[in-house]
Formats: structure tokens, C-alpha cells, sequence
């Protein structure tokens, strides 16, 4: 029997064989050079972040210069309820924005 007519199988094409497979199989192309985000996905995190800042800066202020007198301004629903929301929508939305598919 000549051998370069039919040459032996490799592991490869004999394995394939065995489970059935074609001996083509289709390669996995990965988009190099592509954002791992879309559009929208940006757009989303830039808004959680703007609440989280947002949420941050509501709860500056209503502190006192002189440490013998207490401002009862610190405990307003602004700090204590508006500011805290706030915040933890933003990172609702944040991990909403990781989470969303893109588009493609």
C-alpha cells in the first residue's frame, strides 16, 4: 500500500471522526480592537455616576464650626433619605450598564 496516496490520520482528523464531527470546523473569530461596551452601556454608566456624585454632594454640609453647639441640620431628609437613594440608584444603574448586552 503506497502511503502518499493515503496518508495516515492525524490525532486531530481521527478524533473528529470518532464523535462524528467534520473534519472542518468552524474558527472562533474574536473582534480585536472592538470596546467591550456599546454605545448605550456608556451612556448608562455615565449617568450612575452622575447620580452617585449627585447623591454624594447632597449630603455635604450641616456641619457645625464650634464643636460645643449642635446643628440639627445634618439629620434634614436631604442627608438622611434623599442623598443615600440617590446613591444607591446610582449603582443600580452601574451594575444595569455592566450587565446590558450591546448592541451589535
Amino acid at each position: 500500500m503506497d502511503k502518499s496516496i493515503n496518508p495516515a490520520p492525524t490525532k486531530h482528523q481521527s478524533a473528529a471522526s470518532k464523535h462524528g464531527k467534520s473534519e472542518e470546523q468552524p474558527m472562533k473569530t474574536t473582534n480585536v480592537g472592538e470596546f467591550a461596551f456599546g454605545k448605550e452601556n456608556y451612556r448608562l454608566m455615565l449617568i450612575g455616576l452622575a447620580f452617585i456624585a449627585i447623591g454624594f454632594l447632597l449630603m455635604i454640609g450641616g456641619g457645625s464650626t464650634d464643636p460645643n453647639t449642635f446643628n440639627p441640620e445634618i439629620f434634614s431628609f436631604r442627608r438622611i433619605t434623599l442623598a443615600p437613594i440617590l446613591i444607591l440608584a446610582g449603582y443600580v444603574i452601574e451594575v444595569f450598564a455592566i450587565m446590558k448586552k450591546p448592541k451589535d
